[in-house]
């Protein structure tokens, strides 16, 4: 049995919380869209004539296969996270890189642009136009923060 998605949207979502990280987790899922399902990291390839879309709703549950990063802190702290894809211009599906770091989006923008470059070059392939996605957040004294952001994969065929 092969799972091959048929489509996939972009969300991404910070918050900062008084208790914990997990909790800081849990709300920039909440302010992506994406916290009501139950998440499954995957690596980063997109399939053959997978098409993007709007940010769907989910049933909540809802086994959900995406790329994710996420990054977390505390107080004081500048992170970042965010998602790199393309499309091949070949018409052979295409690739995501997920970075989180602390520090700005600028230099995120740049390492995740730099990650796509160098899985291109590997592949002996060219990319469509690189689409990215960042987060950035200066998390408040005494509190923890988290930002994400995900590619989710969504129907099968």
């Amino acid at each position: 049995m092969h799972l091959t998605p048929s489509g996939f949207f972009v969300a991404s979502g910070k918050a900062t919380s008084r208790t914990s990280d997990l909790n800081a987790f849990d709300g920039a899922l909440y302010d992506a869209g994406i916290s009501e399902q139950n998440l499954v990291a995957v690596s980063s390839v997109i399939p053959v004539g997978v098409k993007e879309s709007e940010k769907k709703e989910l049933p909540m549950g809802a086994v959900t296969h995406c790329v994710l990063s996420q990054i977390r802190g505390c107080g004081g702290d500048v992170i970042s996270s965010g998602i790199a894809y393309a499309y091949r211009r070949d018409g052979r599906g295409g690739y995501v890189a997920e970075g989180r770091l602390h520090g700005c989006e600028a230099d995120l923008r740049h390492e995740l642009e730099s990650k796509m470059r160098e899985m291109s070059e590997m592949r002996g392939v060219e990319l469509e136009e690189v689409r990215l996605v960042t987060v950035g957040h200066r998390i408040p004294p005494g509190e923890y923060g988290c930002c994400v952001a995900a590619l989710v994969f969504t129907g099968y065929r």
